[in-house]
């Protein structure tokens, strides 16, 4: 008996290390799948696309590593469920001229080229096929599919009547005629027709217009204001700060010094060239806005010096209302 016990005991030791070592595999194996498609996430890079000239990020996990990246931007679409509301707007995600070429010079992200219409014509015009057929499929489904609710309130509505008044055969021959009349005159209009909206390659379309005007232009400076301001959001970018546009508040960006969700802008910055002169009722009127809103005004000027990017310097004027003298 006692040999018998011991050898148990060793067959059910074997037994648990054969499966420890089994769920140590089994996780060592899951922790490399992971790690191989965690890094092939981060190796992927953030696909700008354009709406016109406006750079737009459709994908959830491009909006989250382009937030990741210290980019902001602003969501610009309606929530699925609720589209007649405003308050909370969901993806596509706009981007800053700024931000999106600083993602593009930084390499996080890639400008989707612009697709010609010519060369995928054949394609194109069988996806149309497809889409209308599938269309067609969809239509006939929702209309059983209401035609069979429409019996059954019908039914229903019918049935109370009939038992509030038990006038017996006679009410079923009615609820039979009714019914064969409904399904013989009974049509869904197309304009109700639920059409369900395919988002993961949100923004291509099969009409060649649409496609030209959906076209990616390369994100370069068009004047020398918008040289000035990219420098000052690659600078702000670098010191660590997250920043928005400042439209409202009469700037160029507002400028956070973590998370807008979690902090408040403590600056409105104003991209002013060097060589600009600015009136001083101007400053007066920007430092009393700034107070008014609890923000110090930035007045932020790129040097004109020759070094490379990684040598340039932009000077930073604050101006702060202090009241009238």
């Amino acid at each position: 008996m006692d040999a018998q016990e011991v050898t148990g005991s060793e067959v059910v030791m074997k037994i648990g290390n054969n499966v420890a070592q089994a769920e140590i595999g089994v996780n060592e194996d899951n922790m490399e799948k992971g790690a191989i498609s965690g890094s092939a996430q981060k190796c992927r890079k953030i696909q700008v696309r354009f709406c016109g000239s406006t750079p737009l990020l459709w994908r959830t996990a491009e909006v989250r590593a382009a937030r990741e990246s210290g980019v902001v931007g602003t969501l610009v679409g309606s929530l699925p469920r609720q589209p007649r509301q405003n308050n909370r707007l969901g993806r596509p995600l706009e981007l800053l001229q700024e931000e999106a070429r600083l993602l593009t010079e930084t390499g996080r992200a890639v400008l989707c080229p612009a697709v010609d219409p010519e060369s995928s014509e054949a394609t194109s015009s069988h996806e149309v096929e497809q889409h209308l057929e599938m269309l067609e499929r969809s239509y006939e489904e929702q209309k059983a599919l209401a035609l069979q609710d429409r019996k059954s309130v019908l039914m229903r509505v019918l049935t109370q009547k009939q038992e509030d008044t038990d006038s017996g055969e006679c009410s079923e021959q009615a609820v039979q005629d009714r019914l064969e009349a409904l399904e013989k005159s009974f049509s869904l209009p197309r304009s109700a027709m639920a059409v369900q909206l395919n988002t993961a390659r949100a923004g291509l379309g099969h009409d060649p217009e649409e496609r030209h005007f959906l076209a990616a232009d390369w994100l370069q400076p068009r004047d020398e204001r918008s040289e000035i301001r990219f420098r000052v959001f690659r600078d702000l970018r670098r010191q660590g700060y997250y920043l928005t546009s400042a439209g409202k508040f009469g700037g160029d960006y507002l400028v956070y010094p973590g998370d807008p969700l979690r902090f408040h802008a403590h600056f409105i910055a104003l991209c002013v060239s060097m060589e600009t002169m600015t009136p001083l009722c101007d400053l007066l009127a920007l430092s009393r806005l700034g107070a008014n809103v609890k923000k110090t005004i930035l007045l932020c000027s790129p040097s004109d010096g020759d070094g490379g990017e990684e040598e340039e310097e932009v000077v930073y004027t604050s101006l702060q209302w202090s009241g009238m003298v």
